[in-house]
């Protein structure tokens, strides 16, 4: 086991003067990868683990720059329904070479590695902030229990720090992840996705019965916890949903706090700087 400055991970963003993901005035960091992959995804940059090219194609002026550019011909402008570069996936090695000509940053790498301390570094910056808002940090995703070493040394140097911390996790992990991290952790933000088992398999590709053991795991531990619902019309808005999950938590726990997050009507463009099919109609 290395020095903390030689543990590294994949994050894809760090988002200052946050104020969504916790008490106060926070810094979120999101982490890469997912085991979960729901198709009304907010960020689906932070789905797979693996660090990709980002095309944005508002910001394209198809200049031609990194067609020239890309040593593996990964790259191509094409004309319809209007000028814009088209990238091969299966081709592209991400070695960067079109990202560092590209004149307007079109083309962006989604995700990065990265260093414990070099995070640190940047959250210890508005360390003030915190002090005086009651704010702190927040690991989120992806899935930031998906890496669950470099989470948990993020946090352990964040609590030596006195910095507020909370964890926005999907627990759809083994429990001795969380039992790992937990004493470093002072807010757990739980999204519950869809009640229903078989519903949930259908939208997200797994079962939520781990979700759920590990969900009454942290109630029963005494762990503040918030747990949040992502409004999705006609798959989690509807009523008998809404009552099912509410009902779980509350016979759980009936202090535990429910928010409900409303769907962001432009997430489809992070799903085509991605090349995935959006498949929320």
């Amino acid at each position: 086991m290395g020095k903390i400055a030689e543990i590294e991970g994949i994050i894809f963003k760090i988002k200052r003067f946050s104020v969504h993901d916790g008490p106060g005035i926070r810094t979120s960091v999101f982490l890469k990868g997912c085991p979960l992959n729901c198709i009304w995804c907010h960020s689906p940059e932070g789905i797979s683990s693996d660090i990709v090219i980002w095309h944005d194609q508002s910001l394209c002026i198809a200049c031609g720059e990194c067609v020239n550019a890309c040593p593996e011909k990964a790259l191509e402008l094409a004309n319809e329904p209007q000028p814009h570069v088209r990238i091969n996936r299966k081709s592209c090695i991400r070695n960067g070479d079109c990202v560092k000509i590209c004149p307007t940053g079109a083309l962006q790498f989604a995700g990065s590695k990265t260093s414990v301390t070099d995070v640190v570094d940047e959250i210890i910056k508005d360390i003030l902030y915190y002090e005086t808002s009651g704010g702190g940090v927040t690991l989120t995703g992806g899935e930031p229990l998906n890496q669950p070493y470099f989470s948990k040394e993020i946090l352990k140097e964040c609590k030596k720090r006195n910095i507020h911390t909370a964890i926005e996790s999907c627990l759809f992990t083994e429990k001795e992840t969380i039992l790992a991290i937990m004493d470093f952790v002072d807010l757990f933000i739980v999204d519950i996705k869809i009640f229903d088992g078989q519903q949930h398999i259908r939208y997200t590709g797994k079962s939520n019965r781990i979700i759920k053991d590990n969900l009454q795991f942290l109630a029963e531990t005494g762990k503040s916890l918030i747990v949040r619902v992502p409004v999705i019309p006609g798959i989690t808005d509807t009523v008998e949903n809404k009552n099912d999950c509410e009902k779980f938590v509350h016979n759980l726990n009936k202090h535990i706090p429910i928010e409900y997050l409303n769907y962001n009507p432009l997430t489809e463009n992070n799903y085509k700087r991605l090349d995935i099919p959006f498949l929320i109609n």
